[in-house]
């Protein structure tokens, strides 16, 4: 046997053994990319990957493959959604944020997905207010049942925007809201355009502000008035008071002369 047989027996097994790791590696997804405490698990139909983070103590939201199609965060501690927290997930479809601690949402916190997300769950959280155009560009089915909804003009706002906001608005209930009628009831209910309401409040705010400026300039210069009044009052009195300049015996002869 010579030295390039040598070569080529010893070669061609590792060659065969570099593909079966590269089909692995394409087929399966690497322990490194699936976040910790999470299930990574390849769907054939999807042709991404379905990531399971449920009930994994998470407390935040963890670094994921780009391939992702089926997010489950649910049954966590997190407390909050980053602008651009699922940027880069061009595949998502799904995303479970159930039974978190999320209070808020950002303008950006769904960007880069909206193209393709059908599904949003955000129930059970502590959700209060969201930005205005938090949900604008979605077309996904958003569900946001069981949240302390603080009903106002920014929220009126999102969930005009949401692509299927009749099912959304029925499902949200006013914690509390700008108009006290309105706390304990269902979003739906709610007849008036808070965003107006919201004007029409700060109009009046400013035009007190203005009337109180305007009356502390009036009391201000009412009292200057009065002020130096009172001192020219005194001052002329003190005058009064001085006794007048006696006549010196010059002045008088002079007088008597003259006479």
């Amino acid at each position: 046997m010579t030295l390039l047989d040598l070569w080529l027996s010893r070669s061609i097994p590792m060659c065969l053994l570099l593909q079966s790791l590269v089909l692995m590696a394409l087929c399966f997804p690497s322990a490194s990319m699936c976040p910790k405490g999470c299930i990574c698990q390849r769907d054939p139909h999807l042709h991404g990957l379905n990531v399971t983070c449920s009930q994994a103590r998470l407390k935040e939201i963890p670094s994921l493959p780009v391939d992702t199609v089926l997010l489950r965060l649910d049954h966590n501690q997190i407390g909050a959604v980053p602008d651009q927290a699922f940027h880069g997930l061009r595949l998502l479809r799904e995303l479970n944020l159930s039974y978190n601690a999320v209070e808020t949402l950002g303008e950006g916190a769904f960007s880069g997905i909206e193209a393709t997300l059908q599904v949003l769950d955000l129930s059970h959280n502590r959700i209060t207010s969201v930005h205005k155009d938090a949900f604008a560009r979605l077309k996904a089915r958003v569900i946001v049942d069981d949240n302390p909804w603080h009903c106002d003009c920014a929220l009126q706002q999102a969930i005009g925007g949401m692509a299927h906001n009749h099912e959304a608005s029925a499902r949200v209930l006013c914690r509390s809201s700008e108009l006290r009628d309105h706390e304990g009831r269902p979003f739906m209910a709610v007849d008036t355009d808070l965003c107006n309401l919201a004007k029409r409040t700060t109009d009046y705010a400013m035009l007190v502000t203005m009337f109180g400026w305007f009356a502390m300039v009036i009391s201000y210069v009412v009292y200057y008035v009065r002020q130096n009044q009172e001192d020219a009052r005194r001052h002329l009195e003190y005058l009064k008071s001085l006794p007048s300049k006696p006549k010196k015996p010059d002045e008088a002869d002079d007088i008597s002369t003259v006479v």
